[in-house]
C-alpha cells in the first residue's frame, strides 16, 4: 500500500479542484476521505468524488475502462460522475478521475446483502471483456517481495521461509482443484464497500484480476461465505490461507506504508503459525 506524501496532498487537491472548476463543477471545498494508492477527495457543492494518484503509480485508465464497462450491467458498482467525459484527467503530474459521490450509512452490510451483492458483482463482471492479471500473478509478485532480501529486509529466515511456503502450497492447492476463473473485484474486503440507503455498492477496482470466486469470497467477512452459494469449501479454505500470505507478504515491503504495517505483519505470521481454520481478510484490520 502506497500513500499520496504529505507534501504532495495540497498539490494534487489544487489539481483535481481547478480541473473540476475547469469542467464546470463548483468547488469550494475538498475533503480528503481517505490517502491510499490515491488520494479519495469529495469535492463540494458540487458533490463529486475525485480519486487523484501520481502518475505512473495508478491504474486510473483500467479503472475507467472497467467502470464503462460496467455501466451497461446491473452490478452493484460505483459509476462515473455523468457531468464530465468519463477519462482520465492529466494535471500537474497527476490522474484524476470523477466519481459518482455515495452517502453511505456507518451501520456494517448485513451478510446476507453482502453476499448477494457479491454474487451480482461477480454476475456482471462474467460479461465484461477485459484483459486483468491473474491471480497467480498477484502470488508471483508477493514472491519476489519475499525474496528479495532488499524488499523486505525486516523479515528474518524463519519468518521469509513461512511466506513463501504458504504462497507457493496454497497456490498450488488452489491450482489444483479445478474452477471456472473470471474476472474479479480483487480484494472486495468491507473497505471496498459503501452501504448505502440504496443498498451495497462496491468501489476500488484497481486490484481487478481473473481467478476463482473464492479467492474474491475470501476477502469477505466468513458470515458472508454462509450466504454465498455453490461454493467450493475446500478452495475457499486455501484461498484464505493465501491472501493472509499475499497481504503479510505486502506488510513486509520496505516501501509499504500502511498505518502500523510491520505490526500488521507480525500478526499475519502469528495467524499463519496457528493453523486452520483461516479468518477471512474482511474480518481483520490488516487488509
Amino acid at each position: 500500500m502506497y500513500v499520496v506524501q504529505v507534501g504532495l496532498v495540497s498539490r494534487a487537491i489544487a489539481a483535481a479542484t481547478s480541473l473540476a472548476g475547469a469542467l464546470h463543477l463548483k468547488v469550494n471545498d475538498a475533503i480528503v476521505i481517505q490517502n491510499s494508492n490515491a488520494l479519495a477527495l469529495r469535492l463540494l457543492p458540487c458533490d463529486v468524488f475525485a480519486r487523484t494518484a501520481l502518475l505512473g503509480r495508478e491504474v486510473a485508465a483500467f479503472e475507467v475502462r472497467l467502470a464503462r464497462a460496467l455501466a451497461a450491467t446491473p452490478g452493484p458498482v460505483a459509476s462515473l460522475d455523468p457531468r464530465v467525459e468519463p477519462r482520465v484527467y492529466q494535471v500537474d503530474g497527476f490522474a484524476i478521475t470523477f466519481w459518482t459521490y455515495y452517502e453511505a450509512t456507518p451501520d456494517p452490510a448485513e451478510p446476507a446483502k453482502y453476499a448477494v451483492a457479491l454474487q451480482r458483482l461477480h454476475a456482471a463482471m462474467r460479461n465484461v471483456q477485459i484483459e486483468a492479471p491473474h491471480v497467480m500473478e498477484r502470488v508471483a509478485a508477493a514472491e519476489r517481495v519475499v525474496m528479495n532480501r532488499s524488499q523486505s529486509p525486516a523479515l528474518d529466515d524463519r519468518d521469509r521461509d513461512l511466506l513463501l511456503s504458504t504462497l507457493h502450497s496454497a497456490g498450488e492447492a488452489i491450482q489444483r482443484r479445478a474452477a471456472t476463473d473470471q474476472l474479479l473485484h480483487g480484494e472486495p474486503h468491507p473497505g471496498n464497500l459503501l452501504n448505502t440507503p440504496d443498498g451495497i455498492v462496491f468501489v476500488d477496482f484497481e486490484t481487478c484480476c481473473v481467478g476463482p470466486v473464492e479467492f474474491d469470497v475470501a476477502h469477505a467477512p466468513v458470515e458472508v461465505s454462509m450466504h454465498y452459494p455453490g461454493l467450493d469449501q475446500v478452495r475457499l479454505q486455501e484461498c484464505r490461507r493465501l491472501v493472509l500470505a499475499l497481504v503479510g507478504a505486502w506488510r513486509w515491503d520496505v516501501h509499504d506504508q500502511f498505518p502500523d504495517g510491520l505490526r500488521h505483519g507480525r500478526d499475519i505470521l502469528g495467524l499463519l503459525r496457528a493453523g486452520p481454520p483461516w479468518p477471512a481478510l474482511g474480518t481483520l484490520s490488516i487488509g
